[in-house]
């Protein structure tokens, strides 16, 4: 007699660098969002939405590996055998909607965007392949007062978000001036190589505040090998070249007009590093315009920001106080959000050079923080109001209550298991519901409903099995008319524990 075959049965497991989120903190995280796309709204950006993918070759030079489209970002191939990528970003999917849509779009097109973006790099603690972002964008502003604008408007959302003025900071560079250093140090753009030398030396300077400058020296010169042993192929750049580098990284100082004076010196006569310190002196002028002063928004040369498209004015915002990680270690939160000028990235499409700046903030990084800070509400005691089902024949009497709790702005629902009481209070404390509404037999025939607060004292639902039970041990409940049932939720929602210190 032959075995019965077993049937396969998949492992239940989110994929590696993937989770699952729930209620409380996806409820705070809108939150937070809705904050952040009210300072948008206000400053006039338009909202928008595009696809979670796009063609891969749409994403051009923003790819990490333009020969291999999987390598860092996740691609497939369609029926029709071309590459489709998950999106790595909201910017990217913005120049080809600008592109797509150029003849009909007001110029500057003004939008702003939220919503999840995919990497194809290795996961690790904070680190996820799948996050949010929320995005503002000026597409077709040449001039440095959409820059200013991003700076002050990145500040604002701060403030807004109740992050105090001197926790948070935000740094601003230009890429043009660190071009004219590398000119400077001898590397010259018409070089084969000149393009692969730039981007390698930006993300090492974009990985100071994490490796140090011994760090960062070294993924100037021939490279690096981390912790785990990965090794990482450096700039390979001289000693002397490093140096003119690392002295450009060191001239940051805390009045903007300082610093804007040693970038100078930096820069010694390259064209376009003049250009680009004299870019940051119109931003000062403008953010001193828009009351934003160097308490909030700074120049520091160390902020060039890793990917290539960007062409001006970059800016990080970084949060400056310390908390306990979750190693029990005091530590920095450091960037939450960044930005800047890409000029080029719609030209890929037009042909023609569309000025373009935008900003970006990362909302599991900047949540996090919020949470050191105290920022948020993710009490689960917040869930509905729960209408038992005491007699499965009159669930159209249940509905009706239901619908009466909802009609006055009461989240509220039935409960829709097969259940008996135990198992529906049990149901109730997991929803997190402040308080439940009980109609049974002897109520019904008093025209009336028991309301019971399942957040005062210790819930012990799971030693409830039959009414008589519930009664005996009644706590924090009360009877009312069936008719005051609305009124009658109001005032215990109003006075329960769940609810004090809101609004």
């Amino acid at each position: 007699m032959s075995k019965a075959k077993k049937s396969f049965r998949p492992k239940a497991r989110a994929p590696r660098g993937l989770r699952d989120q729930r209620g409380g903190q996806l409820q705070a995280e809108r939150r937070m969002l809705d904050a952040i796309a009210g300072v948008y709204a206000r400053y006039g950006f338009e909202l928008l939405d595009t696809p979670a993918f796009e063609y891969a070759d749409a994403l051009g030079k923003f790819l990490p590996d333009q020969d291999r489209p999987n390598e860092g970002v996740f691609s497939f191939q369609d029926d029709d055998e071309q590459w489709l990528s998950m999106r790595y970003d909201l910017t990217a999917p913005l120049a080809r909607f600008v592109a797509e849509n150029y003849d009909s779009l007001p110029k500057p097109f003004r939008r702003y965007q939220w919503g999840p973006v995919w990497r194809n790099e290795k996961p690790g603690p904070g680190r996820f392949r799948q996050f949010i972002q929320i995005d503002a964008d000026s597409v077709g502003a040449p001039t440095m007062a959409a820059d200013a604008e991003m700076i002050a408007m990145m500040a604002d959302c701060m403030d807004a978000l109740g992050i105090a003025r001197g926790d948070y900071v935000v740094r601003v560079n230009n890429r043009k001036i660190l071009d004219g250093v590398l000119e400077c140090a001898g590397l010259l753009p018409e070089a084969s190589n000149y393009e692969t030398q730039k981007l390698i030396v930006l993300r090492a300077i974009d990985k100071l505040d994490r490796l140090g400058a011994d760090g960062v020296m070294l993924l100037l010169g021939e490279g690096r090998k981390d912790e785990s042993g990965d090794y990482t192929k450096g700039a390979g750049l001289s000693p002397e070249q490093i140096e003119k580098v690392m002295a450009f990284t060191r001239a940051g100082a805390a009045d903007r007009r300082e610093t804007c004076a040693n970038l100078r010196s930096a820069v010694g006569t390259s064209a376009i590093g003049l250009e680009g310190v004299e870019e940051l002196q119109e931003i000062d002028r403008l953010l001193d315009a828009l009351a934003c002063g160097s308490d909030r928004a700074v120049f520091d040369p160390s902020v060039v920001r890793g990917l290539g498209y960007y062409t001006g004015p970059v800016f990080e915002v970084e949060l400056v106080f310390e908390a306990e990680n979750e190693k029990g270690e005091m530590t920095r939160f450091g960037s939450v959000g960044s930005g800047g000028r890409y000029d080029g990235l719609v030209k890929m499409f037009k042909g023609v050079e569309v000025p373009a700046t935008g900003c970006s903030f990362g909302v599991s990084r900047l949540f996090a923080a919020l949470e050191a800070l105290g920022k948020t509400q993710t009490d689960a005691a917040t869930g509905p109001v729960v209408v038992l089902v005491m007699d499965k024949d009159r669930a159209a009497d249940y509905q009706v209550m239901t619908k009466e709790l909802r009609d006055a702005g009461i989240c509220a629902e039935m409960y829709m298991g097969g259940g008996g009481m135990r198992a529906q209070m049990k149901y109730a404390d997991k929803r997190g519901a402040p308080l439940v509404v009980i109609e049974g037999e002897d109520e019904r025939a008093k025209a009336e409903v028991t309301l019971k607060d399942l957040v005062l004292g210790e819930r012990l639902s799971a030693d409830i099995s039959d009414n008589e039970e519930w009664r005996s041990g009644a706590q924090a409940q009360v009877s009312i008319s069936r008719t005051g049932l609305v009124e009658g939720v109001q005032k215990m929602l109003m006075a329960s524990d769940a609810f004090k210190g809101e609004g």
